[in-house]
């Protein structure tokens, strides 16, 4: 049995609806996370019970729990979208970890919200199982992250341009679901009551610490410096960066048309909605600076001086860049083998991308076999240049180093488009394979693992993805 509480339903009606999830004909489970399930305190084999498949259904709301669709706004692409809100999702309530921290638990695809916008409120199979993937992928990198709690096959199909396909729900597990579209849409509207209980809500449930409102923007903007050097490290492109797509946890959330970069090149995109690259790799930095200006402006209702706010938060906000560049060359310098990076590395650092971009280098390869490959670029001699500076500035335990962050195993996306197409036909096999291997990305390759480190082949490689609402 779950014990839920939820703190968000005891905030003002109008920054959420009450709603339970509507039921579906046959659920079955298809996957559930039993090392999350233990972190958070529940039974994993009671999860496999019939019991908690009604719960994680929506066929049943379990005691304790105050079920509602949360209500946020935000920029997408840039242009102001007004209210948006949770169309296809549940916030079912609360949990307590073992580490003592509250953590939502939400069903997404779980039914139509009065958010829906004329959609079906559902998900189909193979969103939910990217999701799975890639968000455990990410927790096991040590990313801040959602998680995936279970995925389940809800017996109904869903309609979407390709045409029918299988219907799944996903719970997924956060520290929180407040975005910074969840701060806008109340700006907006001028509603100066329900950004105050809102961010009394988010400074007592994640940043207990933090020196009133000011505090609070400090702490959104030092996780997300955090956050997107990590993003970066990897090779990571989120894809759709909008403002209800950035938590204030600072946890990545939303894995809609994501991918890890094979081949590296500063402006790739997959998303395929991102016909302009607005959202390429090289951009999230300055993405997340813009919408950290969005939430800082949604802010200044709350002071009592704005003039003085803008001024204030405008030099907060603008801390962001520094403790990017921190994070970064501390991501990157540890992945060449550098015990104590600092800004004098970045020269070190940014030569060795700039090669990596030539030859469009598999970027998780070349990271993870650096110093093992005499020659990894094509360049040789520019390569050799770069590693005599390498060699005389890393550590004596750089092997070390860096085999604790390199990994030699991501979630690639043929990889997962194999698993997806396997499970729509009714074989988890693939799936439950690439899970145990996503989540296991630091381990030695051996016969079995050694073909999930490959960059795709000619004919595998995707080149576009999608969100899949």
């Amino acid at each position: 049995m779950i014990r839920f509480e939820n703190s968000f339903a005891r905030l003002p009606a109008w920054l959420f609806t009450a709603q339970d999830p509507t039921p579906v004909a046959a659920p079955r489970l298809l996957a559930v996370n039993a090392d999350l399930a233990t972190a958070l305190g529940l039974d994993p084999a009671w999860l496999a019970t019939p019991d908690a498949l009604a719960v994680l259904s929506g066929n049943a709301v379990p005691p304790g729990a105050a079920p509602l669709a949360q209500l946020y706004g935000g920029h997408q692409f840039g242009h102001w979208s007004g209210q948006l809100g949770d169309g296809r999702a549940i916030l079912l309530g609360e949990v307590r970890g073992s580490d003592g921290h509250a953590y939502d638990l939400q069903l997404k695809g779980s039914g139509p919200t009065p958010y829906s916008r004329s959609g079906d409120g559902r998900a189909a199979l193979g969103p939910v199982l990217r999701e799975y993937l890639v968000s455990e992928a990410m927790a096991a990198l040590g990313v801040p992250t959602t998680r995936a709690l279970a995925a389940v096959l809800t017996g109904e199909d869903v309609w979407r341009e390709s045409g029918p396909l299988p219907g799944a729900i996903l719970t997924r597990v956060a520290r929180s679901h407040v975005r910074v579209g969840t701060f806008q849409i109340h700006a907006a509207r001028g509603d100066r009551a329900a950004l105050q209980a809102l961010a009394d809500h988010v400074i007592q449930r994640l940043n207990p610490d933090a020196d009133g409102i000011g505090g609070l923007l400090d702490a959104v903007v030092a996780a997300q410096a955090r956050l997107i050097a990590r993003w970066m490290g990897l090779g990571f492109i989120h894809g759709v960066m909008n403002t209800d797509n950035m938590s204030v946890a600072g946890e990545t959330i939303d894995y809609g048309p994501c991918a890890f970069m094979e081949g590296y090149d500063p402006a790739q995109v997959f998303s395929a909605i991102d016909r302009g690259g607005r959202y390429a790799y090289a951009n999230q930095p300055g993405i997340a600076l813009w919408n950290l200006a969005q939430l800082a402006t949604a802010l200044i209702p709350l002071m009592p001086d704005p003039d003085t706010a803008v001024e204030d938060f405008t030099i907060r906000i603008n801390r962001f860049a520094d403790l990017y560049q921190t994070a970064w060359v501390q991501t990157f310098g540890a992945k060449i083998g550098l015990a104590d990076p600092g800004p004098d590395d970045a020269p070190l650092i940014q030569r060795l991308l700039d090669l990596m971009a030539q030859d469009r280098a598999d970027f998780t390869t070349t990271f993870a076999t650096l110093g093992t490959d005499p020659a990894p670029l094509t360049n040789t001699a520019a390569f050799a240049a770069w590693s005599a500076d390498w060699q005389s500035r890393r550590s004596p335990d750089h092997t070390a180093i860096m085999a604790r962050v390199n990994p030699r195993i991501i979630p690639r996306n043929h990889r997962i488009a194999e698993a997806i197409a396997a499970a729509e036909h009714g074989d988890m096999v693939p799936f439950h394979t690439l899970v145990a291997m996503v989540t296991q990305p630091f381990a030695p390759l051996d016969a079995a693992r050694a073909p999930f480190a490959q960059p795709a082949a000619a004919d595998e490689v995707v080149t576009r993805t999608f969100c899949g609402t």
